[in-house]
């Protein structure tokens, strides 16, 4: 059983998504493929992958400046090609490199893909949403999944107010 989510945000988002949807998201994903991944544990990507990977999700690094090392025991890889089959593609890049990596996602049938908070690109979010893919913007899944205080994969999270 989940436990209730908090009451709904009292300001709407870039993406337009409600709470429901972003939790529905975050609940059925199971395979990640985290663009723009780093080796340099002061970065956000690293922080998100551990958390995600705490979840009981299936993360894949992809950074070709970073091929073959890995990161929280899982090798990186340098394309989305490389990571597929994936259902969702959570981007740490800024937006101005956002296009090809959603023209990838879109290519290898994801069904979400996810901006980390400041990364917007409307033009390809209009592309993929015109496939059928779920596009979360400007959002970070650590935050939402804590402030909605969900259980993903058996894991408990607390809202940051508890």
């Amino acid at each position: 059983m989940q436990p209730p989510t908090s009451a709904a945000r009292p300001y709407s988002t870039i993406d337009g998504l409600s709470d429901d949807v972003v939790a529905d998201l975050l609940r059925t994903t199971r395979r990640i493929a985290l663009v723009g991944a780093s080796t340099n544990p002061g970065r956000a990507s690293h922080g998100v992958m551990r958390f995600l990977l705490e979840c009981g999700y299936d993360v894949t690094p992809v950074n070709p400046d970073h091929l073959g090392h890995t990161i929280h025991g899982r090798t990186v890889v340098a394309t989305l090609d490389e990571a597929a089959p994936l259902d969702m593609v959570d981007v740490f890049r800024r937006s101005a490199f956002v296009a090809p990596v959603v023209d990838s996602a879109i290519r290898l049938g994801a069904r979400s893909v996810w901006m980390q908070l400041r990364v917007i690109d409307e033009s390809a979010a209009v592309k993929a949403r015109a496939a059928g893919i779920t596009v979360v913007m400007d959002r970070c899944p650590v935050i939402e999944a804590r402030r909605m205080n969900l259980q993903l994969a058996g894991m408990a999270l607390r809202s940051r107010s508890s």
